[in-house]
């Protein structure tokens, strides 16, 4: 799967904030994502995210 930092993506479940948005921010053996409604900011391994995408939005 090709995602870029800066990519918008949306997931499977949504965040506690009620956003399935997610900014990409490092791209890795793990990815970091800032949350697109609140600004939370989460580490989470490259195959969870990679399960869980739903789409993907250039920027």
């Amino acid at each position: 799967m090709d995602l870029q930092v800066g990519d918008i993506i949306a997931m499977k479940k949504k965040h506690p904030c009620g956003s399935q948005e997610w900014q990409i921010l490092r791209v890795g053996a793990d990815f970091k994502l800032k949350c697109c409604g609140c600004g939370h900011l989460i580490m989470v391994p490259r195959k969870l995210v990679e399960k869980s995408v739903r789409e993907i939005r250039r920027s």
